[in-house]
């Protein structure tokens, strides 16, 4: 259960699962990137959060993929896997092992990089087979860390997948990290706060569903809206740094 929190934080919390759900559908990714660093803000323990985030995302993938699963790039996503799961068990053991301070400067470090990255309109790409290879070693680990490593995957896969394929294969690929993540997590005793992964399953669905509706138009709108949340982050990222120090 929520762990002493008051009334306003558990309604705030409902309402970041809510965002954290609408940004997943919405944008196809993202919904620990654009969602942990406010959770954080309420309880500062990235361990008590990604397991609600991962029962969340495995949950909704199933959803979206029971009738899409003919519509994934397979190949592309099993060559790409060699690269991303070893780093990411080793990103999972460090979240596990290192101190809490160390984590959250680290997750707010990245979430401050795709932040500027949004804010300015950059993107990061790759024409490149070894720094692709570089990105998707880089965003398993981030991912095992913090299921905020999806910017670093998807700049690979959006050249290397199709963009009717795009968004199906990117769900089977966050559902196999989470997999991996939370079964690692249930084999060395962590608690998964299932039921509280449960009791916010209703907001996250309000999420989820706006997140489908508004999906194409988010797309048409891709700039304006990564650049009014990249402004956010980098407030929200500025600001935890500065209090951690």
């Amino acid at each position: 259960m929520f762990p002493d929190f008051s009334l306003l934080q558990i309604a705030v919390s409902g309402l970041l699962f809510m965002w954290a759900g609408f940004v997943r559908t919405g944008l196809g990714f993202g919904g620990a990137a654009l969602g942990l660093p406010f959770m954080l803000f309420i309880y500062d323990r990235p361990v008590y959060w990604i397991p609600i985030i991962g029962t969340h995302l495995l949950f909704f993938s199933s959803l979206t993929l029971r009738t899409r699963l003919n519509n994934v790039d397979w190949v592309y996503l099993k060559f790409s896997l060699i690269y991303i799961i070893p780093p990411a068990l080793v990103g999972v053991f460090g979240l596990l092992n290192l101190p809490n301070l160390w984590i959250l400067t680290f997750i707010y470090s990245i979430t401050l990089f795709y932040a500027l990255m949004w804010l300015l309109n950059k993107s990061i790409h790759s024409e490149n087979r070894w720094i692709d290879k570089f990105l998707l070693i880089s965003g398993g680990y981030i991912a095992g860390t913090s299921l905020t490593g999806a910017p670093l995957m998807v700049a690979v896969y959006a050249h290397n997948v199709i963009q009717s394929q795009l968004r199906n294969t990117l769900f089977v690929l966050w559902f196999i990290l989470v997999s991996i993540k939370m079964t690692t997590f249930a084999v060395l005793g962590v608690d998964l706060n299932v039921v509280t992964a449960i009791l916010l399953l209703p907001v996250a669905a309000i999420g989820h569903y706006i997140g489908l509706k508004t999906h194409e138009m988010i797309l048409r709108n891709d700039i304006v809206f990564k650049r009014v949340i990249g402004g956010i982050l980098v407030v929200v990222s500025g600001l935890a740094l500065w209090d951690l120090y």
